[in-house]
């Protein structure tokens, strides 16, 4: 028996051993094997969408010592929406509702980019700690502020995929747990508006892909 409501998302609840969490690594061994069959639209479509955001990565960075990053980004892209639509089917595990995925992605990114940018670009992470135009009575507070907001990025990060995945998924299983004691007439209105919400959840699961990773290769830009 659950002891609250949010305990449906710990991993160790429908089994003694936490194998949920092996749903993380499905896509990191089956999306290789895609290369070895013939090619289908499914997978021209994907390849479309990915070279689009090579594209767009490649003028967020816009900088000739990040050639070749944007494959790492386009892959964290994948691996973080193939996770966020996994989590739509029913009874498997949504990783990406857990701080302790997104803050071990989040975390690992900024901290790799703070000591590459603070060993080879000081002077301008210094520069970016006061605004251009800031008044000198002002810049102690800026870069007290700029500071801040700087260490908060990976807590951001984790936090924004974090809570809207597990929002969307709370709210549906609170409405899928009513039905037992709705009348006929009000359980289709249940199953339409389950739908609506699964189709919400599904471009929310997209745009928190892109967000996280468009972030990402925006911190990667400012310490270049």
């Amino acid at each position: 028996m659950m002891a609250s409501l949010f305990s449906s998302f710990d991993p160790s609840t429908s089994t003694m051993i936490s194998l949920n969490w092996l749903s993380s690594f499905i896509g990191i061994i089956l999306i290789p094997s895609a290369f070895w069959v013939i090619p289908s639209r499914t997978s021209f479509f994907w390849n479309k969408i990915l070279n689009t955001l090579h594209k767009e990565f490649k003028i967020l960075m816009a900088s000739e010592k990040m050639k070749g990053s944007t494959v790492f980004f386009v892959s964290l892209f994948s691996f973080i929406i193939f996770n966020n639509f996994l989590g739509l089917f029913p009874y498997i595990f949504t990783s990406t509702s857990h701080l302790s995925l997104t803050l071990a992605l989040a975390l690992p990114l900024w901290l790799s980019f703070m000591v590459y940018g603070w060993i080879n670009n000081t002077i301008h992470m210094l520069a970016h700690l006061v605004p251009q135009g800031t008044p000198p009575a002002l810049m102690p507070f800026m870069v007290c502020i700029e500071t801040i907001s700087n260490v908060i990025r990976p807590g951001t990060l984790a936090v924004r995929l974090t809570a809207n995945m597990i929002a969307g998924h709370l709210l549906l299983t609170l409405l899928g747990n009513t039905g037992a004691s709705l009348s006929t007439y009000f359980i289709s209105i249940l199953i339409i508006t389950q739908i609506a919400l699964l189709t919400l959840e599904s471009a929310v699961s997209i745009i928190q892909a892109y967000v996280f990773t468009v972030l990402s290769t925006l911190y990667s830009s400012e310490v270049n």
